[in-house]
Parts: structure tokens; sequence; C-alpha cells
């Protein structure tokens, strides 16, 4: 784990552009439009709630938390590590009940629509705690939004990407990684041929890992406009389609018992060319045989493109959100605003090795890291998820249906028709093709 600097510090390090507009900032934290007067003169006590990994990142978000109570000695945080597993429900029965519910929340962003739905996060527009949003990329930015309004602040941020065994393609004479999933498909057959042993992927079952190729079609879940069901429209079908003949074709046997843990080793040990993953795979990729010790052989592309000729990714990471009841509204924004500030994202980039979600944050010290500079390009195929608040429940029953159409136990018209039947009980008033 990396050497962490001191809050006084980090406090020293950080500037934080508060702007003084309206407000009472009073002690109860409220305030009619939650941009504060003085922002030194806020007080009061507020709960912060992180999902960060316990051991390796957290004490990252711990210092921040120090380095903001001595910029404002008014404000105290009482800190909270919870299980990125359990959150959800936690912060849910909280904000229901009224009780126990913290101040700001950190978390994944395609929750930040069903928070928003049930009234249980502040929309964020005019605050104190939405700032520079011009200074914001596109993909993490159009996370917060629900019903025309911002729900939440980018923190940090992830999407899919093409991660390739630079090895593998000199041994079988590729040059560059594949732009289509045709070209994907025929530099596996290539591999195939001259690397005796190697596959060229391994397709993962997780219905999230679906998601390139239905963007690629120009498919999703289903349209809000509309309130219609589309996983089933011919543009799915023709994803899908397309990640069966990538299954069949190009994908060393998957385990769909240990699917991503047998896809990880895979590919860490060399016997799989490419996956396509996420930044957070690449700590571990590093201890395989295939890198550990030469991490230049790893290399990073976007997702393919499917027929619509771009390549799309969902975007990933985590937002900071105020819960609506909070008592302390004043210090919930002014410290939503600090943990999100260009700075803040450059000490959690340079400890954690997360991808910031600020244009500003990739500075030459934080692109000094293989990952991060990796991505940043690849961030640009990034674009939400469809913003529903049932859009989390809707992985399983498409999942479920993508695993048999895989394992040739349906075709794919009549899984993905399945799949949207399931979706009907879970939008009502959304009409199924």
């Amino acid at each position: 784990m990396r050497r962490g600097i001191s809050a006084v510090a980090m406090a020293a390090a950080i500037v934080l552009g508060a702007t003084a507009c309206g407000g009472n900032g009073g002690g109860d934290g409220k305030s009619d439009s939650g941009k504060a007067q003085d922002p030194a003169s806020i007080s009061g006590t507020l709960t912060y709630w992180d999902t960060s990994d316990a051991k390796n990142e957290a004490p990252t978000y711990q210092a921040l938390v120090k380095a903001f109570e001595a910029k404002y000695p008014k404000i105290k945080v009482n800190y909270q590590n919870v299980d990125f597993g359990t959150v959800e429900q936690k912060f849910k029965a909280a904000a229901q009940s009224g009780k126990g519910a913290p101040d700001v929340v950190r978390t994944d962003v395609g929750l930040i629509p069903e928070y928003a739905s049930l009234h249980y996060i502040a929309p964020l527009d005019g605050t104190t705690a939405l700032q520079d949003t011009g200074d914001f990329m596109a993909g993490p930015m159009n996370t917060t939004k629900y019903d025309g309004k911002t729900y939440g602040v980018p923190s940090v941020t992830d999407t899919l990407g093409l991660l390739y065994n630079k090895d593998i393609f000199a041994k079988a004479g590729i040059t560059k990684a594949p732009a289509t999933w045709d070209e994907l498909i025929a530099d596996s057959a290539t591999i195939k041929q001259k690397v005796p042993g190697v596959a060229g992927t391994y397709v993962n079952p997780d219905s999230y890992f679906l998601f390139p190729v239905l963007f690629g079609e120009g498919a999703d879940l289903a349209d809000p406009a509309a309130k219609k069901i589309t996983i089933n429209s011919p543009e799915a079908v023709k994803a899908v389609t397309e990640a069966k003949k990538i299954y069949d074709t190009s994908s060393l046997k998957v385990d769909f018992a240990s699917a991503y843990d047998n896809m990880q080793t895979s590919f860490k040990t060399g016997k799989v060319a490419m996956l396509i993953q996420g930044p957070w795979s690449v700590g571990d990729d590093l201890t395989g045989s295939a890198f550990q010790g030469k991490e230049a052989n790893l290399g990073y592309a976007p997702v393919p493109a499917g027929s619509s000729g771009k390549a799309l990714a969902p975007t990933g990471g985590h937002d900071l959100a105020v819960y609506q009841g909070s008592k302390n509204l004043d210090a919930a924004y002014l410290f939503t605003q600090f943990m999100t500030s260009s700075a803040s994202q450059q000490q959690i980039a340079l400890k954690n090795g997360t991808l910031p979600t600020r244009t500003s944050a990739y500075t030459d010290a934080v692109l000094k890291n293989g990952t991060i500079a990796g991505f940043k390009p690849i961030m640009d195929t990034a674009r939400p998820r469809v913003a529903l608040p049932q859009v989390g429940s809707l992985f399983t029953p498409l999942q479920q249906q993508y695993i048999k159409i895989l394992q040739g136990q349906t075709s794919v018209q009549a899984g993905l028709d399945a799949a949207a039947k399931d979706f009907g009980k879970l939008l009502p008033g959304y009409a199924v093709q």
C-alpha cells in the first residue's frame, strides 16, 4: 500500500473554491438556496458513508476528511466505512425510516435514479455541492441526472475497455487492437492458429459486460421517453447474436459457476489474449505470470464497435449524494464539493489509482499511473445506462436469459422475448414488444 500524506499537508495542498452566495449558513445546517454566504461560518456535524475498499482505499478518504475538518474546524465529520455490498439496502432502510441515514453517501452511479425517484437524495442544482461542472467529463456527469435535475457529484469513474496481451499479439503478427467485433473474431482465429493453446478471448456471461455489444448496435434495455421495453428489439437481437458468435468462435470454454475468476486467471496467465474488462481488474492482472514485472505488456484500447460504427461502453464509478432529510445541508453541500474538487480527485487518483471525473485532475503526475493513462482515452466511449429507477433490477432477468442463449438452451429471439416479459413486470406502464 502506498504511503499517505498527513492531514495537515493535505489540507494545505487542497484549495476549495467555495462561492459566497445567499443562504443562512446557520448551525442547524438548513439552507433555502444551498449556497453558503460564508463557508467558514458553517458549523455542525455530518455523517459520511464511504464505500471504498476498507484496507486499500479508505485511508485516502479518511485523510481527506481530516483535511476538510482542518479547513473548516466548525464542521465535524463522522466518517463510516460501509461495505459496498450492503450499503444499498442499509441506505434505503435508513432513508425510508428517517433514522440513521448519512448526510452524504458514496453511491454507485447506477443507483442515482432510484434514490432520486424515492426522494431519498437532494437535488443539487444551484447548491455549493455542484461547482465548476464544465470541468467534469461528460460520461461521469451524465450519471448524476434524473428527471431533468442533478442528484449527485461525480467522484471516481470507470468504464469497460479492451485489455490485451501485447506479446501474444506479436507472436500472432497482430499489430493493433481490433476496432470492431468482426476484427476481434478474425484476430481470435489468427491467435488460435499461430499461438497454440491460447484463446482469443473469454466471454463474461454477466449482463453488464453485454452492454458494449448492445450499445454498438444502438440497442438498450428500455426507452423511458417512449415507455417501451427494447431489450428484444431487432437491434438488441442483432447485438446478442453477435455476442453469441463471439462466444462460439473466439472464447475459451466458460465455467459458468466461476466465470469471472476463471476469466481473470486465464488472462493473467496468458491463456487468453484479450478481455473486455475495467480498470478495477488491472491490479489483479499484474500479479499473473503474463504481466508481473512487465506491466508494459498490458495493452489498452476502446471496446470494439458494432455495426453502428461507434465504440460505446457503460459509465461506471461512484457519485457523492446528499441525503434529502439531512439536518446539516450546508455542511453536506460544502463537504461534497470539497471531496469532489480537482485537488481532492488528484489525491485520490495518486493514492488509490482510480480514475478522476474532472478533466483538470488528469495531471502529469496522475497520468504516470499506467492504468489511468490507459483508460483516460477509453472514457470517451463511456455513456450512462438508461436512467430508470429499476435499472439495477433488470440485470438479473437479462443475465438469466443471456446465459441460456450462450449455452444454446434457447434462441436469441426467444431468450430476449422472455427477458422483455420479465422487464414488463418491473416496469409498469411500459409496452412490451
